[in-house]
């Protein structure tokens, strides 16, 4: 168990935390959230002794393990295998255990062969996730893990979830991955506003009364001003009347004891929003029977690879690491050349490539906003200057050099980049390796809001599930396409992996009989996932036209809001009433598309709880 009281941590004019307290019960997995730069990271420093704080206390029990994923790289051992066994907790009967090791060590994606690896001879993030079984091994009473996904593929992440499912420790968890977090944490605290909120449910259910909260104390605060401005009013008007002396003493006393609520500082988002270039044709680029190597005399990384993009496509590129993903992309980039097959590019294509390998070749010695400006110089300043601000690099920050910049902050530059120059293809290769979760939720909206093709890279099913209709799929050293979403692949298809187990225990099995019952419910299975697809893809669709139907139709909203003050403030009577029948119609319009959503929430929910029950009684 973990106390926390009134603690406080500031960094020059930096204030990070003022008071906040929290405590991490038995058995609680506890997700926590909060902007970048808010101090999550601080906060494991402190708990961890190696940051002390200004004010307050941590109180941590005698005898009371925790362990940290640690990037730190260092490793005593001749094997993989043999490091890892030296986090095993003692066998009170003397047995061997090496195989919880195995266990772990397979999960996080190393192959048999890998066990008898030097450590040292590793990549960097397969030295980490080395770290990562260790303390996973050591079962300490608590975890302290600080984005445990960073260098983990998805069938790997796949594995950790039901691993840290049944963690039966405590646990804390900082992660940039919502639904990670929230299918593996009882608990979730925000650092919000210098202070923490923490509550027993998901993410979601706390920004939802984060959010409700903040409301309410905002009308409350705007309430109190009012009655303030007029008790104000009526002590300066009263105030040299003999007879109403009491009253406005009285007032004056009222005043001084009531404290003024503070309004809110307003919290800075990311905001995208993709620059869309016009396509007249169909296909962006086709590939056609693409094989790729490193090695011209070794197997091919990619082969025989043939698909062809369309204008709106939102495909998903997953796999596990190593296996060709970036490759594939670089070779649709132009950057690499296909050893065979071909690939024609549309000669209207306009090409958007956020890669990892293009944030080192960001220069230096260039300012953020020059950088930036360098995508398109016939650019305005105040163009530049705008994107530099949705970017948060506002202000003088726009002008900061890109050599001083965290890899965080370089990463918002190349977004950034990505915003000032037209395309209609965005490769993306992890665009949210170093976002914080509302940034990520910013980047799905204007993902799906542009009007040309995406394909990415990423280890996410989040995103995966919010984003991709079609799949480049590298599994089983074969590359192939899925022509359906995420969900779709892991029903009709899964990872293979995933798969050994039971094709194991499917082939010990002699009967006939037995084997041919497992043919006819695979049979049945696909029959209704089938048809789960065609009920449940229209009204997806339509679920999400209309939610970019409310935000545009919001934003326009906000714009009309503004062109009445302005109008009102300089009398322009005309423009007045013009105004306020299109803010009338647009409010008209989202009231009837929320009551549309609602219902076409209700009849997706239903179909859902429908064909899950079908599949669960076969």
């Amino acid at each position: 168990m973990l106390i926390v009281n009134n603690l406080s941590k500031a960094y020059g004019t930096q204030t990070l935390f003022d008071g906040a307290s929290f405590t991490v019960g038995p058995g609680e997995r506890l997700g926590l959230v909060g902007r970048n730069g808010t101090g999550k990271t601080t906060l494991f420093r402190m708990i961890l002794g190696e940051e002390t704080p200004d004010a307050g206390e941590i109180h941590i029990p005698r005898g009371y393990t925790i362990r940290h994923l640690s990037q730190h790289i260092s490793f005593s051992e001749r094997s993989v295998l043999a490091e890892a066994c030296l986090n095993l907790p003692a066998s009170e009967d003397g047995r061997d255990e090496t195989y919880k090791a195995k266990t772990v060590l397979a999960g996080l994606g190393f192959s048999e062969d890998e066990f008898s690896l030097d450590p040292g001879k590793l990549s960097g993030g397969f030295q980490v996730r080395l770290n990562l079984a260790k303390i996973l091994i050591a079962r300490p009473m608590m975890l302290l893990l600080d984005e445990p996904t960073n260098y983990l593929d998805i069938v790997s992440i796949r594995w950790l979830t039901q691993f840290l499912k049944g963690w039966k420790g405590e646990m804390v968890l900082i992660t940039h991955d919502r639904d990670f977090m929230d299918s593996v944490t009882t608990h979730t605290m925000a650092i919000h506003r210098m202070r923490m909120r923490k509550i027993a449910g998901t993410t979601h259910k706390l920004y939802e009364q984060i959010i409700e909260e903040e409301e309410v104390y905002e009308q409350t605060r705007v309430n109190e001003e009012k009655k303030r401005r007029e008790i104000e009013l009526f002590i300066n008007r009263f105030r040299a009347q003999a007879t109403r002396a009491r009253s406005v003493q009285s007032r004056v006393r009222q005043l001084q004891k009531k404290e003024r609520m503070e309004k809110l500082a307003t919290l800075e988002n990311l905001e995208f929003s993709f620059n869309a270039a016009p396509f007249p044709g169909r296909w962006l680029i086709e590939a056609d029977n693409v094989g790729f190597s490193y090695d011209p005399s070794g197997p091919e990384l990619i082969s025989d690879l043939t698909i062809a993009v369309r204008k709106r496509d939102r495909i998903g590129i997953i796999g596990k690491n190593g296996k060709g993903k970036t490759t594939l992309l670089n070779i649709l980039a132009g950057e690499l050349t296909p050893r065979s097959g071909t690939i024609t590019y549309s000669q209207n294509l306009k090409l958007g490539y956020f890669g990892q390998m293009n944030i080192d070749r960001l220069d230096p010695e260039l300012t953020i906003e020059d950088e930036i400006w360098s995508v398109e110089p016939g650019r305005g300043k105040t163009s530049v200057r705008g994107i530099c601000g949705a970017m948060l690099f506002d202000g003088d920050r726009a002008l900061k050099k890109i050599g001083v910049l965290s890899g965080g902050e370089r990463s918002r530059v190349l977004l950034g980049k990505l915003l000032a120059a037209p395309a209609n293809l965005l490769l993306l290769d992890e665009p949210t390796n170093h976002l914080d979760m509302e940034s990520i939720d910013s980047l799905i909206e204007a993902i799906n809001e542009f009007d040309g093709a995406v394909m990415i890279v990423t280890h996410s099913e989040m995103i995966l599930d919010a984003v991709a209709e079609r799949l480049i799929v590298f599994d089983g050293n074969k590359v192939g396409i899925f022509d359906g979403s995420y969900e779709d692949f892991l029903s009709r298809v899964g990872w293979e992996d995933e798969a050994e187990g039971g094709r194991e225990e499917s082939e010990s099995v002699a009967a006939p009989a037995k084997s041919a019952m497992r043919r006819e419910s695979k049979r049945l299975r696909a029959d209704i996932i089938n048809e789960r697809s065609r009920a449940m893809t229209p009204v997806k669709t339509r679920i999400n036209d209309i939610e970019s139907a409310i935000t545009e139709t919001e934003r326009q909203l906000a714009r009309d809001n503004e062109a009445l003050i302005k109008a009102s403030q300089s009398g322009d009577g005309k423009a007045i009433m013009s105004l306020s029948m299109t803010i009338h119609e647009a409010r008209q319009r989202i009231d009837g598309l929320f009551d549309e959503l609602e219902v076409l929430t209700l009849e997706h929910d239903a179909l859902a709880r429908e064909f899950e029950q079908r599949l669960n009684e076969l």
